[in-house]
């Protein structure tokens, strides 16, 4: 079990799942995970540890990790940022951004160009099922789903 997911969030959950779902975990998710944020923080770490358990696989984009290391480095070294981004890498993937996917987020519409560089590299993967966020109103115009993580583990249960 890798040092980043904490002992106490890990919950048991059922392992044969028939297919796995294909998450994007936005910024928000990543952030309350790391920063402790209350009462958010639970619900991303059960998030996390699903990722881990490989359950459901989780993909993040390149701006989320930019956006990660650079807010994990105003309260910690270099070294330590690495560290952590390092760990979250081992139990996700990283969604591909280009000129399409930049484009698109460009003239999507949007009122949030970093959501439309998620959400349009969401889109160009292809497999996508889900995009995790509490910033739910800022992917209105999305064509993937759109669940908070606390909707996301309810509606896992419920299907259970």
């Amino acid at each position: 079990m890798i040092s980043i997911i904490k002992n106490n969030c890990q919950k048991d959950y059922p392992r044969n799942i028939v297919s796995m779902d294909r998450v994007l975990i936005d910024t928000d998710v990543i952030l309350d995970f790391f920063f402790d944020r209350e009462p958010y923080s639970d619900h991303a770490a059960q998030i996390i540890s699903l990722c881990e358990s490989k359950q459901i696989k989780g993909f993040i984009t390149p701006v989320i990790c930019c956006n990660v290391y650079y807010l994990l480095r105003q309260t910690a070294n270099h070294k330590k940022v690495i560290e952590k981004l390092s760990q979250l890498l081992t139990i996700m993937d990283v969604l591909q951004m280009d000129r399409e996917v930049i484009i698109q987020a460009l003239n999507s519409g949007f009122n949030d160009f970093e959501d439309a560089l998620q959400n349009y590299s969401a889109v160009k993967s292809g497999f996508i099922d889900v995009i995790l966020t509490r910033n739910i109103k800022d992917f209105s115009k999305s064509d993937i789903g759109i669940l908070s993580p606390e909707s996301y583990l309810k509606s896992r249960s419920a299907s259970r």
